[in-house]
């Protein structure tokens, strides 16, 4: 069995305040006098579900007060850059984190300046790790689909700037989705990958609308396409690469257990699969525990799990030399003998 930490591979689902490292939330709580829940201190990584409403309303409550602890520019700078880092740690080679700048405009001098801050980051992180990185801004869907627009138009003025996407967060059970259809169409007339959550706490008739409404380019999640072998097609078909993320959908009650996760029935069916770490700071585990979990529990071979990081490669934004690279690395990966 080869290192899964060796293995080349991108990370295309993980949001921004859920990428901290649980020891930087205790310093930076403790620095500031946050009080912090004990789901988030003693009895860490919490126990979750999003079943019902007030599952889901608990996973954001801790969200929430994660997100509160970065204070200042530093904070931002410290959190990309070991974001960064333990991706490399993971075998990372490409990064596309998720940030909605509406959840931050109000400490760091609003959506502009701390898009800016982030952008920022990102230079540095790449730079002294030797990541690829890149953003993808995410309206939630929780609040005014002019909000979506508002960010939809602001993720369009850094197009080749450092976003390459544009999203659609949280419960997907809240809203209309076909309400945000119009901050899409802004996204995708300036060129940006299309990227809403869709398929996890709701099923098939939601990834259509997704598709549909959405246009959607890449899936975050979409693990529940399996229950429909149409669908399923339509997106094999449609290249629509699907960010499948096995622990956080059994931490919040998607599945009952990680043998449960169909990505065997997704990879029979021929979809584009990137796995992705969610929230490593609220489901305890980063890029390579997605690859260890399923290879455990679908008794994976290394070329299947070697196909898996190719194709996060393939669905991501990198440009082609990063792309190329991490491709001839993963067949130097598969090439050499096992452990």
């Amino acid at each position: 069995m080869r290192d899964l930490h060796a293995l080349p591979k991108a990370h295309l689902h993980l949001h921004f305040t859920g990428s901290m490292r649980h020891g930087t939330l205790l310093e930076l709580a403790e620095r500031d006098g946050i009080h912090l829940p004990d789901a988030l201190v003693a009895e860490w990584p919490p126990q979750l579900t999003a079943a019902d409403e007030k599952g889901w309303f608990r996973f954001q409550r801790l969200y929430d007060v994660a997100r509160s602890v970065l204070r200042t520019e530093g904070d931002v700078r410290r959190l990309v850059r070991e974001a960064a880092e333990d991706d490399v740690a993971d075998g990372g080679r490409w990064l596309e984190i998720q940030v909605d700048p509406s959840g931050y405009a109000a400490r760091f001098g609003g959506i502009t300046a701390f898009t800016d801050l982030v952008l920022d980051a990102v230079r540095d992180a790449s730079a002294s790790t030797g990541l690829g990185m890149a953003v993808v801004i995410a309206a939630n869907r929780t609040r005014h689909p002019l909000d979506a627009r508002t960010l939809a138009r602001l993720a369009s003025q850094y197009v080749d700037r450092g976003v390459v996407g544009f999203g659609l967060s949280n419960d997907e059970r809240r809203g209309r989705t076909t309400d945000f259809a119009g901050a899409f169409a802004i996204a995708e007339r300036a060129g940006l990958l299309l990227v809403p959550h869709g398929g996890e706490l709701r099923g098939p008739e939601h990834i259509r609308t997704c598709l549909d409404s959405l246009h959607a380019g890449r899936l975050g999640h979409g693990v529940r396409a399996a229950e429909d072998p149409d669908l399923l097609s339509r997106i094999v078909d449609a290249g629509v690469a699907l960010e499948v993320c096995p622990v956080s959908n059994v931490a919040l009650g998607v599945y009952s257990d990680l043998t449960s996760v169909p990505l065997p029935a997704l990879m029979e069916a021929g979809a584009t699969i990137a796995l992705g770490a969610d929230d490593p700071l609220l489901f305890g585990s980063r890029l390579a525990g997605q690859y260890a979990t399923m290879r455990a529990a679908h008794d994976l071979s290394d070329a299947q799990l070697a196909e898996l990081g190719r194709m996060s490669l393939r669905a991501s934004r990198a440009p082609k030399d990063v792309l190329d690279r991490g491709l001839a690395d993963i067949d130097a990966w598969l090439a050499a003998p096992d452990s």
